[in-house]
């Protein structure tokens, strides 16, 4: 009997060697679980967001292909000012929001406003028709912009899309209608007056006898000897831009992020 005795023994230490060892607290149900688990991670088909992250790519591309050809830097213009401004012109003129294709003009608040920070470009021709001074909010910053508005009497500026319209003569003579396109965060440029206008506080005169150009009540205001350049050239339908490296705008815009 003793030699069967020793064959059983061996054969559960055999068995027991080819069990998987279970650590302290886990059970077999729960390496099957774990398992499954596992299974479940494997990525799914995301065709959709790999189409949008190539669309993506190719705007940027062909935005800083034309930032190069158009020769902007040596303007000061951003390139991530002229990226992104490029990218909601497109989708603005896919969308039909824009009666006057080819002129793109963008306020790039990221410079002192001791810089000619407004830019008018024929992007077709590719050609730079306006480069001035442009004003922001008196409460959105001193020399530099920093804090950006939708709310009426806040006297700052409003980041984002516009659309250009109709001009009118009011208390600064020429003066051109507006309007945001962006929801909660520029869509209340209308009720809050903001319109393109010349002013006598911006330019190279004012900056003679001044640390940096004057502030608005938010109106990206321009040079006066030089309004009724800007806005005939914008005017009617146009896409206007007011560029700033701001997260909550950049993160926010549907326009961008669409």
């Amino acid at each position: 009997m003793r030699p069967l005795k020793s064959v059983v023994a061996i054969g559960l230490l055999l068995i027991l060697l080819s069990t998987p060892v279970l650590q302290a607290g886990v059970t077999k149900d729960d390496v099957i679980v774990s398992v499954i688990d596992t299974t479940e991670e494997i990525p799914t088909n995301n065709t959709d967001s790999n189409v949008a992250n190539s669309l993506s790519t190719s705007l940027d591309k062909e935005a800083k292909d034309l930032y190069e050809s158009m020769r902007l830097r040596r303007y000061g213009l951003t390139q991530n000012a002229f990226v992104f401004a490029w990218k909601g012109y497109k989708k603005l003129l896919e969308k039909g929001s824009i009666y006057k294709k080819g002129v793109l003009s963008i306020a790039d608040f990221s410079q002192s406003s001791r810089r000619k920070r407004l830019y008018v470009l024929d992007v077709e021709t590719k050609k730079v028709l306006v480069n001035t001074y442009v004003a922001h909010g008196r409460n959105s910053g001193g020399e530099y912009a920093k804090s950006f508005s939708n709310k009426p009497e806040s006297h700052k500026s409003s980041l984002g899309f516009y659309v250009t319209r109709k001009t009118y003569w009011g208390d600064h003579g020429l003066a051109l209608n507006i309007d945001g396109v962006e929801r909660g965060i520029n869509d209340l440029a209308n009720d809050r007056n903001i319109v393109v206008h010349g002013s006598e506080y911006v330019g190279a005169d004012f900056l003679r006898w001044n640390r940096f150009n004057g502030r608005s009540y938010g109106c990206p205001a321009v040079p006066a000897k030089d309004t009724k350049k800007v806005i005939n050239s914008i005017k009617d339908g146009s896409c206007f831009f007011i560029y700033h490296p701001s997260k909550n705008y950049l993160q926010k815009s549907k326009i961008l992020n669409g």
